[in-house]
């Protein structure tokens, strides 16, 4: 499964771990991404979406069917139908 946000597009980033002796060895920071189902009212249908949980919280305030016509006016294609 590839971590990357289909909606907000974070996706994993690179860093290091940091010792107490100040050693650095690479690491990564891969977002929180989950698997989740969608019903859009407008529409009536079900979409199964990969998000981060940022996302999630953003579709809670707004509502799913607000927060894709929003990303579809600035231009980013999410791959849902409206």
């Amino acid at each position: 499964m590839s971590r990357v946000c289909q909606l907000t597009g974070k996706k994993p980033i690179t860093g290091n771990n940091v010792s107490h002796s100040n050693r650095k060895t690479k690491r990564r920071f891969v977002p929180n991404i989950q698997k989740k189902r969608f019903f859009i009212p407008e529409t009536k249908e079900w979409v199964t979406l990969k998000i981060s949980t940022s996302a999630i919280r953003n579709i809670n305030k707004l509502g799913i069917h607000a927060y894709l016509t929003d990303l579809k006016r600035k231009g980013i294609d999410v791959g849902v139908k409206l």
